[in-house]
């Protein structure tokens, strides 16, 4: 149940801006954001179980993020990580239209991408046909398609909004933001094999259970210069603060 929101082209100072939160078992092994030995111009945290990433940006500010797609349809041992489709672009030299048209779509459980770089922004999903240029405006993704009606998704692209009305961006702003643990109504929620009480509470945009919820929150802000920030805090299975790390490249 991860969530993303974007800006692009909506503040005088930092044409793009992002803010995610990262939500996962927290038994699942995972490394803190770090410029990667093995692709040194490459920086975000990695997931050690498949290998891949789910947020990472360049030295040159290509920048890419993916999410799960919540449906019914079945996995399956044969699929690649979705982690590879975000290393796969930040780490390469296609643009971002040449590297979505790349992709095997039938080679991945469902997944949600926005790859870009500082000049034009792309996103695709293979739960629907083609990919989207993503122009000026403020957008939201979490585990369905891109703007999707989820109460989180709304009321944080909401936030975001208020925030550029006010001028009101920095790190600690848009850290904030995502920090809401308010659950979504009840319409929203969907059991399945989850209990009631953890199915609501991962309708939150801040998710809290013992085995499953927000590890870290990332926040990436480049500016009129082509100079960027990235900033990562990470939290407790109880939601509490257990490090930060900030990068910046100027």
């Amino acid at each position: 149940m991860c969530l993303i929101v974007l800006s692009i082209g909506q503040h005088p100072e930092y044409p793009f801006i992002l803010a995610a939160n990262r939500d996962e078992f927290h038994a699942r092994p995972t490394q803190d954001a770090h410029w990667w030995p093995d692709k040194p111009d490459v920086l975000g945290g990695r997931d050690l179980q498949a290998g891949g990433t789910w947020l990472a940006v360049h030295r040159d500010s290509r920048f890419a993020t993916v999410t799960n797609f919540r449906d019914a349809r079945p996995g399956s041992p044969e699929y690649r990580s979705r982690g590879e489709l975000v290393t796969g672009f930040v780490d390469g030299t296609l643009s971002p239209r040449e590297y979505l048209e790349s992709i095997d779509e039938r080679a991945y459980a469902g997944f949600n991408l926005i790859v870009g770089t500082a000049t034009e922004v792309l996103y695709l999903s293979n739960r629907e046909d083609g990919s989207r240029a993503l122009g000026p405006g403020t957008y939201g993704l979490s585990n369905a398609l891109l703007d999707g009606p989820w109460d989180k998704v709304a009321r944080s692209k909401r936030k975001l909004q208020e925030l550029l009305a006010d001028g009101d961006i920095s790190e600690a702003t848009l850290i904030h933001l995502m920090s809401d643990r308010n659950k979504g109504p009840m319409a929203e929620v969907e059991r399945g094999r989850l209990d009631v009480e953890t199915a609501h509470a991962i309708t939150a945009p801040f998710i809290v259970t013992p085995g499953y919820g927000t590890r870290c929150t990332s926040v990436f802000l480049a500016n009129n210069a082509g100079e960027w920030c990235f900033t990562e805090r990470r939290f407790s299975p109880d939601g509490e603060v257990t490090g930060e790390s900030r990068f910046s490249l100027f």
